[in-house]
């Protein structure tokens, strides 16, 4: 078995440092972004387990392109069929815009030389690129050349592509540009591979400025040496190449050490002008240098990098999609968790650094002047990649109070005050705590919503506001002449308390004092306020206002009970600022009751015009634990209106509920015009559809029919239908259950539509049913329903 050696200087001899005088790379500073050449297709391709198909390489091709590459090596042509055929394809269906250059590798071999110009012919903008491997390991152990013929074979076969290129100028009208790699460049002496250059330059004969410019690409092939090196050796190459104006001096780093982002980014500073690499990454071993990476940095230091990433998720998709290889979530810009702060301290300096911002660039709007990004731990504004904020701060045990409020307030909307963020990241860091988890933004908003019952019906606490009315009243003349004469402030409310509804009146100096009375008064609570707190949320008429309360238990001595370190805090919204600090002291009173028995009201409700049918609804699962649905209870309310229109709309709440049961026959002696007295349900026929078989009171007479359907309800109204006239149709239906344990029974509520042909005009008809068998209670419900329908017989 292998193992690490105490003395690695016995098998692995260090780098030998470039003895450069004058180096200027580390006083430089970057100006500008350089050329960018992907050679995804080529370089990244190769380095694949399963190399992309002619499919995926033209949807990459196409995103380099939306991307803004003007450069692209898009195959190595002669290597085979597959690489051969999609430079045609590029070529004969026009996918390459005009201002692209597309570039090709060859190595130097004739043969592949004159097949890589067939696959190019008709393109308008090409770089042909050859190389050749050039450092002493290669020359002596691969080849067997000397140096002599190593510039040989590198001249040649350069002669050969100025002729060729030449050739194809003439007959396709195409531009050409030539690159030339010295393969392995960082392990070549660097006098060596000036030389090597000097000769190919003179071969190609062609050098001139601009798009005439030869490029000589300079490849880390394997990464052998720290970062500075390179840079030693691409300034060296700079400044001794001859007629540097002609030449575009190009990198090509690889990744073996973890250096490539810095060994390009330094050559870069000494001299380069251009950069080949993948997105992300990819390439053979550890990969080649990352464009989105070096590119990235640019931006963040105000440089234009001439790509567009704004869209980077949409980049990874395509990439990940044709490479089948992952981006790393700590991958620099790109990764999941790259703008993410769990630590405490982080997101507390994130939230920090988003209110300063917020505030400064207000102030620079106004002045007109730039506003400019500078936020702790975050060096690119994430929404400029196209990502949101939602990610920036996630919460787990090690998390802090200023993550979970910032997350707060972006997702609720909800600024807390200090002590209530305290009390809350308390309950956050209970729950990371014992579940050992990450904390996501809905387990932390559902924390929120469940801990203040917060958000709706589904979040309601035992305590509820429905309804509330404030009044104001003159206190007594003050004995001071001096003295304002205060206002009392009463409350006539409606809470819904352990799901019944109650009146509660109260008074105080306040609307807050005047619900605290009101709890003393009517369920024995006594408690205070200790803190309150508003913002508001929105903007013009859809603005709403957030209020905080923190109770503390009431006492006698007021300084004991400021001073009590259990207080209970709760939170409330609503467009009216009186009722979200309503709301908001329930949300706290709910806390602070926990489970405790209130006292027991005897409820004597009275319904006049003014009730809705919600409150009507409401008395009826208050009484009978029916839910009703929406539409039912629409139905039931003309019933009330038509029973009470003789009394001034006045009916009590006794008087309500037994209109109810003798309405729909429900839990009262009751004859119906159709009763159930037993039934069969069959297995589904060869058609699929389910036999029943019914004994039936219709009228007082025993009758046994059947029908089938595709369940027991329609195949019940077929067998009516055999008993009627007309046709009988199910337009709601719906079903709950009441009691628990064994003693758990089904309600079921059926609307039934009925027509006779002939007749324009259908009728409609509620039905109830229950029984501790499912099918039986949508079955009584259905008949339910029929016994209120005038129909006609159709047995006569």
């Amino acid at each position: 078995m292998g193992c690490m050696l105490i003395d690695p200087s016995q098998k692995y001899q260090p780098y030998i440092p470039l003895q450069f005088d004058g180096r200027k790379w580390p006083t430089r500073t970057f100006k500008k972004a350089p050329i960018w050449l992907s050679t995804d297709l080529r370089d990244g391709n190769q380095a694949l387990a399963n190399p992309m198909t002619a499919d995926q390489k033209l949807t990459f091709f196409r995103l380099l392109v939306k991307c803004g590459f003007k450069e692209i090596e898009i195959a190595y042509p002669a290597a085979s069929d597959t690489d051969f055929n999609f430079v045609r394809y590029l070529v004969e269906n026009n996918e390459i815009p005009d201002d692209v250059w597309i570039q090709v590798l060859t190595p130097a071999r004739e043969d592949l030389i004159r097949r890589t110009f067939e696959s190019i012919a008709g393109a308008k903008r090409v770089i042909i690129h050859m190389y050749n491997a050039t450092c002493a390991l290669f020359r002596g152990v691969v080849f067997h050349n000397s140096k002599e013929q190593t510039i040989d074979l590198a001249v040649s076969h350069t002669k050969i592509i100025r002729d060729l290129s030449d050739k194809y100028t003439a007959s396709h009208d195409t531009m050409f540009r030539y690159e030339y790699s010295p393969e392995t460049f960082s392990q070549t002496e660097v006098d060596f591979s000036v030389a090597i250059c000097e000769a190919v330059k003179a071969a190609w004969g062609k050098a001139g400025t601009g798009d005439n410019r030869i490029i000589f690409n300079l490849p880390a092939t394997v990464e052998v040496a720290p970062p500075n090196h390179y840079a030693d050796q691409i300034e060296y190459f700079c400044t001794h190449i001859s007629e540097r104006e002609h030449v575009v001096v190009s990198l090509h780093p690889h990744n073996d050490r973890g250096t490539g982002i810095a060994a390009a980014e330094l050559a870069v500073l000494g001299g380069a002008d251009r950069i080949e690499g993948c997105l992300f990454g990819n390439g053979e071993r550890t990969g080649n240098v990352d464009i989105v990476n070096l590119a990235l940095n640019l931006y963040t230091q105000g440089i234009p990098p001439n790509l567009d990433f704004s869209d980077l998720q949409s980049v990874i998709d395509v990439v990940t999609q044709c490479n089948d290889l992952p981006v790393h979530p700590r991958h620099p810009y790109a990764g999941e968790l790259v703008f993410t702060a769990f630590s405490g301290s982080h997101q507390d300096a994130i939230k920090k650094g988003f209110e300063d911002q917020n505030q400064r660039h207000a102030r620079n709007s106004a002045n007109g002047e730039p506003q400019i990004w500078s936020m702790p731990y975050l060096p690119i504004d994430p929404a400029d990649l196209g990502c949101t904020y939602e990610a920036v701060i996630r919460v787990n045990s090690q998390s802090g109070k200023g993550g979970v409020a910032y997350l707060v307030k972006q997702h609720l909307d909800l600024d807390l005050p200090r002590k209530m963020q305290i009390a809350f990241y308390q309950v956050v860091q209970g729950i990371a705590d014992r579940e050992a988890r990450e904390m996501t933004v809905e387990d932390i908003t559902t924390a929120f919503r469940n801990t203040y019952y917060f958000g709706g019906p589904k979040y309601e606490g035992r305590l509820a506001l429905k309804s509330f009315n404030i009044t104001t009243e003159p206190s007594a003349e003050p004995l001071d002449e001096d003295e304002t004469r205060d206002e009392r402030r009463y409350i006539d409310g409606t809470i819904k308390v352990d799901g019944v509804l109650r009146i509660v009146r109260g008074d105080g100096n306040g609307p807050i004092s005047a619900l605290l009375d009101a709890l003393r008064t009517h369920l024995d609570i006594h408690l205070t306020l200790r803190e309150y707190s508003e913002h508001t949320i929105g903007d013009g008429e859809n603005a709403r206002a957030a209020s905080y309360i923190e109770l503390v238990a009431a006492t006698d001595n007021i300084k004991e009970a400021r001073g009590t370190s259990q207080s209970w805090w709760g939170v409330g919204v609503d467009s009216d600022i009186t009722a979200s600090s309503l709301r908001a002291v329930l949300s706290a009173v709910n806390s602070a009751i926990g489970d405790r028995v209130l006292p027991e009201l005897k409820l004597n409700v009275g319904f006049n015009p003014t009730s809705g049918q919600a409150d009507v609804a409401d008395a009826i699962v208050n009484s009978l634990g029916l839910q009703l649905p929406r539409r039912f209870q629409a139905s039931f309310f003309e019933v009330v209106q038509r029973a009470t229109f003789n009394s001034g709309g006045q009916i009590s709440y006794d008087s309500l509920i037994q209109l109810f049961k003798e309405t729909y026959g429900y839990d009262v002696p009751h004859r119906s015009r159709f009763e159930l007295v037993s039934f069969n349900l069959e297995k589904p026929n060869e058609a699929g559809r389910l036999c029943i078989a019914v004994e039936l009171l219709i009228d007082s007479e025993v009758r046994h029919v059947t029908g089938e359907g595709n369940g027991p309800l329609s195949a019940l109204l077929a067998a009516l239908h055999s008993q009627i006239k007309g046709t009988l149709s199910i337009r709601e239906y719906s079903e709950h259950s009441i009691g628990e344990g064994a003693e758990v029974t089904a309600v079921s509520f059926v609307e039934l539509v009925y027509e006779v042909g002939g007749k324009s005009k259908k009728v409609a008809a509620w039905g109830i049913g229950h029984d501790s068998d499912i099918a039986a209670s949508g079955l009584k419900a259905v008949l339910s329903a029929a016994s209120s329908i005038d129909m006609v017989d159709g047995t006569a």
